[in-house]
């Protein structure tokens, strides 16, 4: 598998592997997580590396091609669902010495393990929100497009 010159006919598609760099920057222009600086992300087109909203708004491109793309919070990291926001007993997390708002505590999930950010202490319970992070963002996929690949 060789990498394919910029100027190549070859655009991202399912199945095609390519290399980016890619900046998410938030509606108000912060950057959250970037390559740049560091490696590039590689990835085959639908193996599940990339969001979908991601893999859609890079289709078609082609090596050298990139620019900066909104992706409604729909098609990024999902909406703010009230139903992920779970209200637990405060002696659930007697085991925590240094228990804060903003803490991301780990659970047991079926699946593996399911980060909670902790939103809200009271005297007897605690408010854990199961959302990502970046739920209910829109964010700006800053995207550049490396190499295209079979």
């Amino acid at each position: 598998m060789s990498d394919v010159a910029a100027n190549s006919s070859l655009t991202v598609a399912r199945g095609r592997r390519v290399r980016l760099h890619f900046s998410l920057l938030l509606d108000n222009g912060e950057e959250v997580d970037s390559t740049r600086g560091g490696s590039a992300g590689e990835c085959v087109i639908g193996d599940g590396s990339l969001l979908p909203g991601f893999e859609h708004a890079i289709e078609g491109m082609k090596a050298g091609e990139g620019g900066q793309i909104p992706i409604s919070a729909a098609d990024a990291f999902g909406e703010h669902r009230a139903g992920n926001v779970q209200t637990m007993k405060r002696d659930d997390f007697a085991d925590l010495e240094d228990l804060a708002v903003g803490l991301i505590v780990s659970f047991a999930g079926p699946g593996g393990e399911l980060p909670g950010v902790i939103r809200n202490l009271y005297e007897e319970s605690v408010v854990v929100d199961f959302n990502h992070p970046l739920a209910g963002r829109d964010i700006v996929f800053d995207v550049a497009i490396l190499s295209i690949s079979h």
